[in-house]
């Protein structure tokens, strides 16, 4: 894999290249995943505030952050460790201001402000009752430079401040060094936008400096458009093999029902692909319950009936096993050699999977990551398929296709619909197949949204379920961003519903071992168990059709996506099923619209859209669908308007500029190492 260029390593080198940050510094920085140069450099000014200087106190200004002379006339300390610290200070013209802190030391305060020496003082001037206050103000010596003029306000971890950031991100600034120009002169100029390094060092000076951050948010996109680019043209650069299957083993399918006309055509569209001798590249969207896996158990055939074996990677191992049972029952009869390899998966049993792939004995393999870890090879690997992709980068995608001799074709699917402006970002390299319609028998799923202090109805509703012969499912609420917290309120919620039904009720969550949380979920199966306690593990792949009650506690606190991905779980059967949302009591005006669409659709398409527009690009691709780079320059407004002008821009490096290889190739070749969209590149020519 070719090397980052030399210029970029004082960007590269670790934080603490930055003067001042040693081992303690390091810490909140490294809570913000600030561990590089290159990380403070592109940890962007959230907003700013304007010190608006002031020579004399005015009601005037109340609400607004100043900066005045001020002199200290008198202290009054609170008399404990808690109590607040106030001194009276005076302006020029006698007018009197109370500057408060907060935390009892009177000390520090009487330091920070001697008696009868003026201070330049700056913070939010507010009012309470008659009195002028100001809250924690910013205090400095006359002589030194005056706390006036914008400053920039940073995302910040405990320990750290907006000064102490933007002193570090000047330093950062300093380490940059003046690049070559990647984007196209016609539209640089036309949008009015700085060099790439000056952008930078103005965003950080100037955070409403729209241009330069605007220019940021374009470099980020346009590198990720680029990198999907290069990569597409790699693999279809690259030897395939054409597949053209028989029909022989299709033909032996026995289906208890006639496939829709959706996934006919995509099926179509699929052989159509693999008969071509240049790898396909295709992403399958396809609702919860619209057939995916019907479609791949056919691409998977088509390998098999041309002589070819077929993989399928699943993001958990609750998902790898589903997938494994039932396509072994819906291969049963055809002569079919399926197996699985998870990274649970030890000794003989592991060997003889590894030896079956190996001599070619093993058709079908089914599994998690552990299937294309070193020393896992194939005889003759011809097509690879991709359950729930965005858990997986566009590298790891790669690196599965990497164990073939030649180019083995791709398939990969999602439960979670793409908005059509994020699949250029995510997903430019492929051709997009969707599956807009449900098959036959398939009903809506009933969503009401209920206030949690009518739990006990719930639970009360949930008895009379139970009674008549149902399962269900109840959900505990993210509470935050910690697997720890969420388990707590699981085994809470777990224990006051054992205490009204007894040993019915099962528990799963993250934390649990492989074989463990498989025996909870057998036995849920085997309707031994009426209620699957779990935290959000149970997202996807998991396929009970007797469970057709779901409850989402907190449901207010998920996401559009991951709420209509749990509700999925249910309507499986026949019957009618019946998703209860548990809202809290004070709701956004955003988590009020979420659950509203919530009830009125099941067609995860429309809110697929609509999640975008109330979260915004940068959380979709963010740390939850943490497989895909993140992109941490573009803002989510921008989002539509820079890719669309970023792959047009990538198109025309490409097609017309000489791609990598000419001047301004040479340009963006660095930006793809800038912005660390290298990695599938890389790949790809050490493959």
């Amino acid at each position: 894999m070719p090397m980052r260029p030399d210029l970029l390593n004082p960007l590269f080198a670790e934080v603490t290249a930055l003067k001042g940050v040693g081992a303690q510094l390091a810490k909140p920085l490294d809570r913000l995943n600030l561990r590089r140069v290159v990380d403070v450099a592109f940890h962007l000014p959230s907003g700013w505030i304007d010190r608006l200087p002031r020579e004399t106190l005015d009601q005037a200004d109340v609400g607004r952050t100043i900066a005045i002379v001020l002199t200290p006339r008198n202290y009054r300390m609170g008399g404990s460790a808690r109590a607040p610290s106030r001194v009276e200070a005076a302006d020029g013209q006698g007018n009197v201001v109370t500057l408060v802190f907060f935390g009892g030391n009177s000390g520090w305060a009487k330091k920070l402000l001697p008696l009868d020496e003026p201070r330049w003082v700056s913070g939010r001037l507010d009012q309470y009752g008659q009195e002028l206050q100001i809250v924690h103000p910013e205090v400095v010596k006359p002589e030194e430079a005056e706390p006036t003029g914008r400053e920039a306000i940073y995302p910040l971890s405990e320990g750290m401040t907006s000064k102490r950031l933007a002193g570090l991100a000047a330093q950062a600034v300093e380490r940059a060094p003046d690049l070559a120009e990647w984007i196209e002169p016609g539209l640089k100029a036309k949008r009015g936008w700085p060099d790439w390094r000056e952008a930078l060092a103005r965003i950080h000076a100037d955070p409403a400096d729209e241009a330069a951050r605007e220019r940021l948010a374009y470099d980020e996109v346009f590198a990720n458009q680029l990198a999907l680019m290069l990569v597409r043209g790699a693999a279809r650069g690259k030897r395939g093999r054409a597949l053209a299957g028989t029909g022989r083993l299709r033909d032996a399918l026995r289906l208890p029902y006639t496939p829709t006309g959706a996934q006919a055509r995509t099926i179509g569209e699929i052989a159509g692909d693999m008969a071509q001798d240049r790898p396909m590249l295709r992403l399958l969207q396809g609702d919860v319950g619209s057939g995916k896996t019907l479609v791949a158990a056919m691409a998977l055939l088509i390998a098999v009936e041309a002589g070819a074996q077929g993989a399928l990677l699943a993001p958990t191992e609750i998902l790898a096993r589903q997938h494994f049972a039932t396509l072994q029952k819906l291969f049963s009869g055809l002569g079919i050699e399926i197996a699985i390899l998870t990274g649970r998966d030890k000794g003989r049993v592991r060997e003889a999977t590894l030896m079956g792939l190996a001599d070619g004995s093993i058709d079908v393999l089914i599994g998690t990551h552990a299937i294309f870890q070193a020393g896992v090879d194939y005889r003759d690997l011809g097509l690879v398929v991709v359950d729930e992709q965005h858990r997986f980068g566009v590298a790891e995608r790669m690196m599965l296709q990497a164990k073939a001799r030649v180019a083995p074709h791709l398939l990969v699917m999602t439960a979670t619909p793409i908005p059509r402006t994020l699949q250029l970002a995510t997903h430019g390299e492929m051709d997009v197949s969707r599956l807009d319609e449900m098959p036959p028998g398939r009903q809506p799923i009933e969503t009401s949204v209920i206030s949690e202090e009518r739990v006990e109805e719930v639970v009360n509703g949930l008895a009379r379920h139970l009674s008549a012969g149902g399962q269900a499912y109840w959900v505990c609420p993210l509470v935050e961003e910690s697997e720890k917290v969420d388990l707590a309120a699981a085994e809470d919620r777990a224990a006051a519903l054992r205490a009204r039904f007894g040993e019915r009720i099962g528990l799963v969550h993250g934390r649990m071992k492989g074989p463990e949380k498989d025996a909870v979920m057998a036995r849920f199966a085997a309707g031994e168990l009426g209620v699957l306690v779990a935290t959000t593990v149970i997202e996807v792949g998991v396929d009970v059709p007797n469970a057709t009650l779901i409850v989402i506690e907190g449901a207010d606190r998920f996401g559009l996506a991951q709420l209509h991905q749990l509700r999925g779980r249910v309507g499986r059967g026949g019957g009618r099923s019946v998703c209860v949302l548990l809202r809290g009591g004070s709701l956004s005006e955003t988590a009020r619209a979420r659950l509203a669409l919530m009830r009125e659709t099941n067609d995860g398409f429309r809110i697929a859209e609509e999640d975008l527009r109330l979260r915004g690009a940068g959380e979709m691709l963010g740390t939850r669908q943490s497989g895909e780079q993140t992109f941490r320059l573009a803002p989510p407004e921008k989002f539509a308007e820079l890719i669309g002008a970023a792959n047009a821009d990538a198109r025309l490096l490409v097609d017309r500029d000489g791609g990598l290889e000419g001047e301004r190739g040479q340009a963006a070749r660095v930006a793809l190492y800038l912005f660390e969209r290298d990695a599938a590149v890389g790949l790809l020519r050490a493959g």
